[in-house]
């Protein structure tokens, strides 16, 4: 039981500096989602320097105070009514530095003290709750003058600059759910409107985590993701003020909104059946998973304890459950020893071609995409050369190919096809007279040469684009480096009615990988990635689709990985491509071999 308690204790204080405060511990059991000790700041104490007054400052802000109550004690009173922790989260490698600009801890007046806080930044977190990787030096400044014989904080930045460890501690990545806009294209499924994308946010892990999630989805869509989602909630509806959520006993989480008020009257909300509907998914598919009370239904209603707007219960809410274009968990595919299309039959080490023109021999196959209702398959040639697409049926010819590289060498012509939920397929010509992304609406239509706004200087070398249709993650070659980028996928009418797609916002998001080898969706907001860092050895990691680490952070080491497969959904194990074979991760974590005469494992899509 000791140990237990000092591993607590050790949790809570994992970056505390030698010297300093020293922050306050409450041993007690939370009932929560959270079972974590809480950590709490301690107050000035009187004659402190301005040194411990500032270092006290930055320790006081990595408590679990909601309003940072402890930490403004430290800032003069008009600073502690005009700060804003909200405004940012610079996020550090290490603690915070603090040290005087000067010889001494006084400025040249006389008037006051200032400071400086250093360190090297690892990401920036907004106002709105996005991640975003940054790499540079954090450096700002802190005046202090004396307030009854006390320093006090009079002037410093708005935000919080925390550590790495203390970052992790505190705040939790949270999906928040928002309706991919699929414009001219949304005709193409069913219920194309209906389509839930992930939008990863990082909150403050045990500060009334479920009303935060709330308000996030409230709050719509962080920036870079808006231009290619909606929301179903009305612009201005928000949470009644100073409401807490959770679930009752029975699973419900009411959500009492509000549109303010006109004068003395409350504004009414004004939505149809099948419009709240989609309001209570998007808040339902959200917090489940926040929480370790099970939610099962959600309530809207007009403020707290009126008229009830609707209800969805999970089950009812299946229609717009996240991923529900990735297809069913499909099995995975490779291309054997003889370049055939085949798969490993389930529940066995069996492997068997499957049925159809790819297995028929009538080329010899490259990489290759199934279809994410596995009904159709799409394989390039072993020369790279030529794009073929045919059903996944015996009897079928597997015809001329729709696509073809005028490329002189191997290494220049298409890459492996990926299909996204809608039907369409997505491959890249790396012709140097000819570069270029293409689409084939439906797998069929003319190439569509698809723009990608950003890429410059730079050439695809991969790809795999999300099942929702709207996020495309882009394997680009640059100065002798191979990135792994994710970009948007914005649809329009353009001339004639015909729809046009533009890969927009390209971002980095495995920035600590000098050289990306493959990457594959491995959920809503996530990816599996092999890569090395620089000077590093090859790695295999997750990374979440804003940048940010994603659990696990490293997967078990194999030598030689040239490629890596995963099913969208996360429920069918890591598959990767090695010059033994082809490898498979079991449920105990080890790697195991499941064919040495196969290579381009890859799931539906």
């Amino acid at each position: 039981m000791a140990l237990g308690v000092v591993a607590l204790l050790l949790t809570g204080c994992a970056s505390m500096p030698d010297e300093g405060e020293v922050r306050r511990v409450n041993p007690s059991h939370r009932s929560d989602t959270d079972s974590q000790v809480r950590v709490f700041g301690v107050s000035p104490r009187n004659g402190a320097s301005p040194w411990e007054i500032v270092r006290g400052f930055l320790e006081a802000t990595t408590s679990d105070e909601p309003d940072f109550r402890t930490a403004r004690e430290y800032l003069t009173d008009r600073t502690a009514e005009s700060w804003d922790p909200f405004a940012r989260t610079t996020v550090l490698d290490g603690a915070p530095r603090v040290f005087s600009p000067y010889n001494d801890l006084t400025d040249r007046r006389a008037t006051g003290s200032t400071l400086e806080v250093t360190g090297s930044t690892v990401a920036l977190v907004d106002s709105e709750h996005a991640y975003r990787p940054s790499e540079g030096t954090y450096r700002e400044t802190f005046h202090l003058v004396k307030v009854d014989g006390q320093w006090r904080i009079d002037r410093l930045p708005d935000g919080l600059v925390v550590a790495e460890s203390d970052f992790q501690r505190n705040y939790e990545p949270v999906d928040v759910y928002h309706y991919a806009d699929l414009g001219p294209d949304a005709g193409a499924v069913t219920r194309g409107r209906d389509v839930l994308v992930a939008d990863p946010v990082y909150l403050r892990e045990r500060i009334d985590p479920v009303t935060e999630a709330v308000k996030a989805v409230l709050d719509g869509p962080t920036g870079w993701l808006a231009p290619v989602v909606t929301s179903a909630f009305p612009e201005d509806t928000r949470l009644v003020g100073g409401v807490r959520l959770s679930p009752d006993d029975s699973g419900t989480l009411t959500v009492p909104l509000t549109r303010g008020k006109v004068g003395d009257h409350e504004r009414p909300i004004l939505v149809e059946g099948a419009q709240c509907d989609r309001m209570a998914a998007q808040v339902l598919y959200t917090v489940v998973g926040q929480v370790s009370s099970k939610v099962d239904r959600v309530r809207l209603t007009v403020g707290r304890g009126g008229e009830e707007l609707c209800a969805q219960s999970r089950e009812e809410a299946e229609a717009y459950a996240p991923g529900r274009l990735d297809g069913e968990a499909g099995r995975g595919y490779f291309v054997d020893g003889e370049n055939r299309l085949a798969t490993v039959v389930e529940g066995t080490e069996r492997t068997v071609p499957v049925e159809g023109p790819f297995s028929a021999g009538q080329i010899r196959l490259g990489p290759v995409a199934v279809s994410r209702d596995e009904q159709r398959g799409a394989g390039v040639s072993l020369d790279g050369r030529a794009l073929y697409v045919a059903p996944l049926t015996a009897d079928t010819d597997l015809g001329d190919p729709v696509l073809i590289s005028e490329a002189e060498r191997e290494a220049d012509r298409l890459t492996a096809p990926s299909w996204d939920g809608l039907g369409d397929l997505w491959v890249a010509d790396r012709d140097p007279d000819g570069p270029g992304l293409l689409r084939l609406r439906g797998g069929q239509e003319e190439p569509e040469k698809v723009e990608v706004v950003g890429l410059g200087e730079g050439r695809i070398e991969a790809l795999r684009v999300s099942s929702d249709g709207v996020r495309i993650a882009l394997l680009i070659s640059e100065d002798g480096r191979t990135t792994l980028q994710l970009g948007r996928i914005e649809r329009e009418d353009a001339d004639g009615d015909v729809p046009k797609a533009t890969v927009e916002g390209l971002r980095p998001i495995a920035p600590q990988m000098e050289d990306v080898v493959d990457a594959s969706w491995a959920g809503g907001s996530r990816l599996v990635v092999v890569g090395r860092e620089a000077g590093g050895v090859q790695q295999l990691r997750y990374t979440a689709t804003d940048g940010s680490p994603a659990s696990p952070a490293t997967l078990p080491g194999l030598n030689e990985v040239t490629g890596v497969a995963a099913a969208e959904n996360g429920e069918k194990p890591l598959l990767a491509d090695t010059r033994e074979g082809i490898a498979r991760l079991s449920r105990d974590g080890d790697w195991e071999l499941v064919t040495d005469e196969g290579s381009l494992p890859v799931y539906p899509g």
